[in-house]
C-alpha cells in the first residue's frame, strides 16, 4: 500500500524572504524554492504574501505560473518614496483560517520575523508545524529560534539548490 502524501502549506513572508536573501548576496530562484517546497516538505499550496504595486505585474504573473497563491496587501509611499506594507497580519489570519478548515496537515512558516513567534508557537503546541524557514540564521529572530525550537531550517545553507542562475545562450 502507498503511502499518502502529506497535504502541507507554505506562508511566506515575501518581503522577509527577499531582503534576506539579498542580504547573503545572491538572488532566489522562485521556482527552485516552490520545487524544494514541493519535494522537501510535501508543499501542496505556497502562499506569498505581497505588497501591491501595479508596475510589478509582470512579476506576480512570473509567480503565479510558478505555482506561487499570491495574496496581496495595499501599500502605502511615504513622502520620501518608501513603499510600505505589512503582511503579518494578512498571514496569520489566512494561517489560522487554513488550520481552523483543516485545509492543511502541517505548515511551514517562510520568514525571520520575531512577529510571527506566536503564530509559530501556536502551530508548534498543536503538532502541526513542519518548519519555519529563514534565511539565515544570523538576521532570525531569537524568540522565533526559540518558539520554533527543532523545526528551524536557514536558507543559507541551500545557496547551491536555490540561487537563481541567469541560463545563457
Amino acid at each position: 500500500m502507498a503511502l499518502k502524501k502529506e497535504n502541507n502549506f507554505a506562508f511566506i513572508d515575501s518581503q522577509n524572504l527577499n531582503l534576506g536573501i539579498q542580504e547573503l548576496g545572491w538572488k532566489l530562484d522562485y521556482q527552485r524554492f516552490r520545487t524544494y517546497l514541493y519535494e522537501k516538505y510535501s508543499i501542496k499550496k505556497a502562499y506569498l504574501f505581497i505588497g501591491y504595486l501595479p508596475e510589478n505585474y509582470d512579476m506576480y504573473i512570473d509567480l503565479q505560473q510558478k505555482g506561487y497563491i499570491l495574496v496581496f496587501k495595499p501599500v502605502l509611499r511615504t513622502e520620501e518614496g518608501i513603499v510600505k506594507g505589512n503582511v503579518d497580519a494578512d498571514m496569520v489570519l489566512q494561517t489560522m483560517r487554513d488550520y481552523k478548515d483543516g485545509n492543511f496537515d502541517n505548515a511551514v512558516i517562510v520568514t525571520s520575523d520575531g512577529d510571527f513567534y506566536c503564530l509559530v508557537d501556536y502551530l508548534y503546541q498543536r503538532d502541526v508545524l513542519k518548519r519555519v524557514l529563514s534565511p539565515t540564521s544570523k538576521k532570525c529572530s531569537d524568540l522565533l529560534k526559540k518558539k520554533a525550537k527543532n523545526k528551524i531550517a536557514f536558507l543559507d545553507i541551500l545557496r547551491h539548490k536555490l540561487e537563481y542562475k541567469k541560463s545563457t545562450p
